[in-house]
């Protein structure tokens, strides 16, 4: 092989066969015209000086030129998990999965680990990284889960070059880091969890991974306000961002904030237990209140849509006279700007004041709400507290609301109906005509209907 001569060689794109200088007709296979730039680009060596010296240069294609390949996916094993992945984990995929401490995120990977290395014809195709645990540690949770560990790896160490070289020398298709803030390198410092360390090591991971078609998983620590610690350039570089969440000491749930492979309107829900991680049975009427008596004065109820289910939720309103000057509204699962505005037009459109009232909106069972489907149960629900007149047992509300006061249809409405039917609904108001609904056109209309009797 010639010496290369200066940042630049040419390469043979048949044979191999390189030089300094460019040549019409290669001197090894005699082909034409197959010589190609190569350029020696320091750069192209990873910080951790892995990887070759040597990358071709890269030049502009037609965009309507390139072959677009269909995604490859894993099935971790777990339908819920999958179904907030978009079907599978994707090969040469990132995944970044944040979460309060103690909620079971580590429960759930090992769970994983365990799926995915059942389904795996080779050995040792699944690493797990741990940085905060024992090996023993793991392996008693192993045991108390009764999973069979038989074909997963485990290293516990919080040294990127030692889980390099496993990668290296293991070549796994699953790779799991718990977590990313407890691995550290001596390039980027001592101190683990530092903006540089995150950034630097989690850069490692995701370029070992994009050369090879395998999954990384990595947890992540979440700040006292729910979010993932660290700089937010880490869920920048991850293909998929996971939020694990919880609402009681049993209920988890588990969507995504981010996904390049899918849809981010998933949610998985799963009940927690001494046998682990279990996915809800039916979870349809999970956040709807089982009561004995007539429902109280400020509950409504509406379907909504989470990715491809109907769930019914409960949404509870309270009023009260404001303690101060100015009146003040506490929502935490929907949105208090769209609160405020809700009233605002309750006030201007059906002539009930709540500009002097404290306003508390809540959801049953903990589920952040966000879709415009919901404007007509809060208004119900708004106008019920204030003026203390519950909704019919019974009833079901939906529709997106205007500044206008009208009352707006929403997609897949025959899939609500049906959902809210199935569960004993039977005073169904919407927007849309359909059997066994009462059709409202606007605000005014909608009161009328839920409180004439």
């Amino acid at each position: 092989m010639a010496k290369k001569n200066g940042s630049i060689i040419f390469k043979c794109s048949n044979c191999g066969y390189s030089q300094p200088r460019w040549l019409g007709r290669c001197p090894e296979c005699n082909e034409w015209n197959t010589l190609e730039e190569i350029i020696i680009d320091k750069n192209n060596v990873s910080p951790a000086g892995r990887g070759s010296e040597k990358v071709e240069k890269q030049k502009p294609v037609n965009l309507d030129s390139v072959v677009a390949q269909e995604s490859v996916r894993f099935s971790t094993g777990i339908p819920e998990f999958d179904r907030v992945l978009g079907g599978g984990a994707t090969k040469r995929s990132a995944i970044l999965l944040g979460g309060e401490p103690g909620i079971g995120k580590s429960t759930l990977l090992l769970q994983t680990a365990a799926s995915a290395a059942a389904s795996f014809a080779k050995d040792g195709k699944v690493l797990y990284v741990s940085g905060e645990e024992s090996a023993a540690q793991i392996k008693e949770r192993a045991e108390r889960l009764g999973l069979n560990c038989s074909g997963i790896k485990i290293l516990c160490t919080s040294r990127l070059e030692d889980a390099l070289d496993a990668l290296d020398s293991i070549n796994p298709l699953f790779v799991i880091i718990d977590s990313i803030q407890t691995i550290y390198s001596v390039d980027a410092g001592i101190i683990p969890g530092t903006v540089n360390q995150l950034k630097y090591c989690a850069n490692e991971f995701i370029g070992w991974v994009k050369e090879r078609d395998s999954v990384l998983i990595m947890t992540a620590h979440v700040t006292k306000e729910g979010t993932i610690a660290g700089p937010k350039s880490l869920e920048h570089m991850v293909d998929t961002v996971i939020s694990f969440e919880r609402n009681t000491d049993d209920i988890r749930f588990l969507h995504a904030q981010k996904n390049r492979f899918g849809s981010v309107d998933e949610l998985g829900i799963f009940t927690m237990s001494e046998r682990g991680l279990s996915a809800l049975v039916d979870p349809t009427s999970l956040f709807l209140t089982k009561r004995t008596e007539k429902q109280p004065a400020g509950v409504a109820c509406t379907p909504v849509f989470e990715g491809s289910r109907v769930f019914l939720v409960e949404i509870q309103a309270l009023t009260v006279p404001a303690k101060a000057s100015v009146s003040r509204i506490y929502s935490e699962k929907i949105e208090s700007g769209r609160v405020a505005r809700i009233a605002a037009v309750l006030e201007k459109r059906c002539g009930i004041c709540f500009s002097d009232q404290d306003i508390y909106v809540n959801v049953a069972g903990g589920i952040r709400l966000n879709e415009s489907s919901i404007d007509g149960a809060i208004a119900a629900a708004l106008y019920s507290a204030r003026t203390d007149l519950p909704l019919e047992t019974g009833t079901v509300v939906f529709g997106e609301l205007s500044l206008a006061g009208e009352i707006r249809p929403v997609g897949k409405a025959k899939n609500r109906v049906v959902a809210a039917k199935n569960l004993g609904f039977t005073n169904i108001v919407s927007p849309e005509k359909a059997d066994s609904t009462t059709q409202v056109c606007d605000i005014k209309s909608l009161i009328k209907a839920i409180f004439s009797k």
